[in-house]
C-alpha cells in the first residue's frame, strides 16, 4: 500500500524552532515525514532522525533555500511513488489531527488565506515585482491562496513542484535598487514564491483543483484569520466548531495563541515558550 509523505524544508533551523511542528504531527500521523536540512545541522538532524523523519541534505544556505526548496522536493520525489503529499513550511506550524485524515475534494488543494491578493501589500508586492502591474490587475480580485500549505496526489503534487520551479527560474523578483547593487537578497522578496502559486493557480495553469475556506477548512492561515476561538483541549476551531487539522502562522498572532499553544506543547512535552 502506498505512503502519505509530509515534505518541508527546515535548513538553519533550531531544534526548539522544530520540535512543535515534528512532535505535533507525529501524535497523530505515522507515515513518511522528509526534512530538507543544512549541511551543517547536525543537532536538528538527531532530534529529527529520533521522530523517524527521512532527511535530505543541502549546501543551499538558509536565505535561499524557500525558492530552491522545490527543486529539491522534486528531485527527491522522481525515485518515489507516494499517495498523497502535503508540501509546507515548518517553524510556523503545527498539527491538531492527522491532515490527510480530511477527504478532500481536489487533485490538488489550497487553503486561502482571508484577503483579497489586491487588499495585501505583501502579496500583490509579490505579483507586481515578478509578473507585473497588468497581472495583478488581472488577478488581484482572487482570494489569496497559500504556498506554505499545498496538498495533492503524488502525480499532481510533482506537476505544481514542477511549475512553481519553472517560473521561479522564468519570472524573477524584480529587486529594489540598492539590493540589485550589492547582490544582497531583496527581503521583500523572500516570500514570492507565493505570488508563483498565485499566478499558477489563478490563471489556471493547473487543473483538478479545489479551494477550502480559512474559515470553514481543515487547515488554518493565521495572518488573517478573523475568529480565533479554541476549545477545553486548547485546539483551534474553524466557524463549523470542528479543529482545523493544521495551524500555520500562529507566531503572527502570538498574544491570542501564547496561553493555548504553551498548553499544547506541555502535553507534548515540550518547554513553554
Amino acid at each position: 500500500m502506498k505512503k502519505n509523505l509530509v515534505i518541508a524544508a527546515a535548513v538553519g533551523l533550531k531544534v526548539d524552532q522544530i520540535t512543535f511542528f515534528i512532535k505535533s504531527l507525529r501524535k497523530y500521523y505515522a507515515e513518511d515525514v522528509c526534512f530538507v536540512i543544512g549541511q551543517d545541522d547536525y543537532e536538528l538532524e538527531k532530534e529529527l532522525e529520533k521522530n523517524q523523519a527521512i532527511i535530505i541534505k543541502t549546501k543551499v544556505p538558509r536565505k535561499s533555500i524557500q525558492f530552491k526548496r522545490y527543486k529539491i522536493f522534486l528531485e527527491f520525489l522522481k525515485s518515489k511513488d507516494y499517495k498523497n503529499i502535503l508540501c509546507c513550511d515548518s517553524r510556523d506550524i503545527y498539527f491538531q489531527s492527522n491532515p490527510f485524515d480530511f477527504k478532500y475534494d481536489g487533485e490538488i488543494n489550497f487553503f486561502l488565506e482571508d484577503r483579497k491578493i489586491k487588499d495585501c501589500p505583501y502579496n500583490s508586492n509579490w505579483i507586481v515585482k515578478t509578473y507585473g502591474k497588468e497581472v495583478l490587475d488581472n488577478i488581484g480580485n482572487k482570494t489569496i491562496l497559500c504556498s506554505g500549505t499545498v496538498l495533492g496526489s503524488y502525480k499532481k503534487i510533482k506537476e505544481y513542484l514542477y511549475l512553481i520551479n519553472n517560473n521561479i527560474s522564468k519570472f524573477k523578483y524584480k529587486r529594489r535598487l540598492k539590493y540589485s547593487l550589492t547582490f544582497r537578497i531583496d527581503p521583500e522578496g523572500r516570500g514570492c514564491d507565493q505570488g508563483h502559486a498565485n499566478y499558477i493557480v489563478h490563471k489556471n495553469k493547473i487543473k483538478d483543483i479545489h479551494f477550502y475556506s480559512n474559515n470553514s477548512g481543515p487547515f488554518a492561515t493565521v495572518f488573517y484569520l478573523e475568529k480565533i476561538i479554541f476549545n477545553k483541549k486548547f485546539e483551534l476551531l474553524n466557524c463549523l466548531n470542528e479543529p482545523y487539522a493544521l495551524v500555520h502562522q500562529y507566531d503572527k498572532k502570538w498574544n491570542e495563541f501564547k496561553n493555548s499553544v504553551n498548553e499544547v506543547r506541555k502535553k507534548l512535552g515540550i518547554n513553554q515558550i
